[in-house]
Parts: C-alpha cells; sequence; structure tokens
C-alpha cells in the first residue's frame, strides 16, 4: 500500500483511525480534522479490521493506533501493520507514557508517539509534525541509551519484518500454541502450506524449532512493561 506524502493542511489527508474506544476514536478525529480541515478518517476496532481496511480502497497516509487493543499483546498489532505495510507510517497514541514502552515502540518502526492525555492541539501539532517527516515524542520522554544499544534485539526486529503477512499470521498462531492443523483450518489453507510457511518462518527468524521461533518473538512482547504502566483510556 503505498502512502502519498502530506505538506500542507490545506491538502487532502486519509488517516486510519485504530482504537476500541468511541470517545478517544472522536477525539482523534477532532484533533486530525485541526490539523488537516480536509481529513477524510476511516475507523478501525481492531488490528484484524484495520488490515482489511488497508487491503481495500484508496491508500491511507497515516495510521494513528492505539497500544491496548483487543485482540493484539504488546506490539504485535505494530508489527503486523509495519510488516504488511511497511511504508505507511504508524503512530502510537497510548495512555501509556513510559519512557521504556516508547522506545520499544519506536525501535519496531513507529513514526511517533503521542499520549493520550494531550490536549487536542497537541495532538494536532504532533500529527502535523510526523505528516512533514518528523518522529514525534513527548517532551517527558527519555531515551533508553540500553534499548538502543541491543544488537540482538534490533537483528531480531530486522529478521521479523522480511516475514510475509501470512508468516506473521502463522507465527502469530505458532505462539497460541496452535498446531498445523488448526492454523490450517484458522487460515483456509492445507496443512503442507503450513508446514512450508513455517519452514521459511524458521529459516528467516534463524532458529530451529517452533518452540525457538516462540521464545525469541516472545522476548519482544515486554508485557511487564504495560503491566507496571497506568491504566490507559
Amino acid at each position: 500500500m503505498e502512502t502519498r506524502p502530506i505538506f500542507a493542511t490545506d491538502t487532502t489527508a486519509r488517516f486510519l483511525i485504530i482504537d476500541d474506544h468511541p470517545l478517544f476514536r472522536e477525539a482523534l478525529h477532532s484533533a486530525v480534522s485541526m490539523a488537516y480541515p480536509k481529513v477524510e478518517t476511516i475507523e478501525a476496532t481492531t488490528v484484524a479490521e484495520a488490515l482489511d481496511t488497508l487491503k481495500s480502497g484508496e491508500p491511507f497516509d497515516l495510521a494513528l493506533l492505539d497500544l491496548n487493543i483487543p485482540g493484539v499483546q504488546g506490539f504485535d498489532g505494530l508489527l503486523q501493520i509495519r510488516t504488511s505495510h511497511p511504508r505507511l507510517p504508524v503512530v502510537i497514541v497510548s495512555g501509556h507514557e513510559d519512557s521504556r514502552i516508547i522506545s520499544q515502540a519506536l525501535s519496531y518502526g513507529a513514526a511517533g508517539f503521542i499520549p493520550k492525555s494531550s490536549r487536542k492541539a497537541d495532538l494536532a501539532s504532533a500529527i502535523r509534525d510526523v505528516m512533514e517527516g518528523a518522529v514525534y515524542v513527548p517532551q517527558s520522554y527519555q531515551p533508553q541509551p540500553g534499548a538502543a544499544r541491543d544488537e540482538d534485539r534490533s537483528d531480531l526486529i530486522r529478521r521479523l519484518a522480511t516475514l510475509t503477512p501470512q508468516q506473521m499470521r502463522v507465527l502469530n498462531m505458532l505462539r497460541q500454541g496452535l498446531l498445523n492443523k488448526q492454523i490450517a483450518y484458522e487460515l483456509q489453507v492445507g496443512e503442507t502450506t503450513v508446514k512450508a510457511h513455517v519452514s521459511e518462518i524458521l529459516r528467516k527468524l534463524h532458529v530451529y524449532s517452533r518452540t525457538q521461533a516462540v521464545i525469541e518473538v516472545s522476548r519482544l512482547d515486554q508485557a511487564e512493561l504495560f503491566r507496571d504502566a497506568d491504566t490507559c483510556i
């Protein structure tokens, strides 16, 4: 899915808002309308719905994603969207403001991180900054040097980015403990096809077993960060 660069507020923009909370979807729509009066916003309440929306229709200029959304864990939603649509800028809009979480989101390719506590004018300004090519982070953000130096983590993220969308779906099902037969049923493909996907996943991730693949990827979840963070809106 190609994206269109936006450089002026009088240009028509098309945004995808991914959030299961109706009041905050409305707040985001109001903020992006302030930034781009001619904006067209499409809403999705799950990552699966967002991926279906991205497959059809005209391209989007930006996606605004809530991390705390049903159906995904940790950064899975961001990874799925970035893998399927690598050229689409994705901004995290979240109630979590922990610098460790922000650092992880940026390392996975987020184009910015906007706290849900931001005022509408600040939301609009942040969105304009991202659309002009900047990576937006809140003023309270403290970079995490240790995360930036983690070569193994960065390498694993690069390997994950080589997976196709279907391989990413298979990997997520492996993490749920599904067997090949169950994955085949969910994806409506043959077990031979699933086995081929699993083999490619192992090859691309440089691991030798399904268990090792799951363990490696689970290192990236950082679910404990979310348990310690404040409850988001």
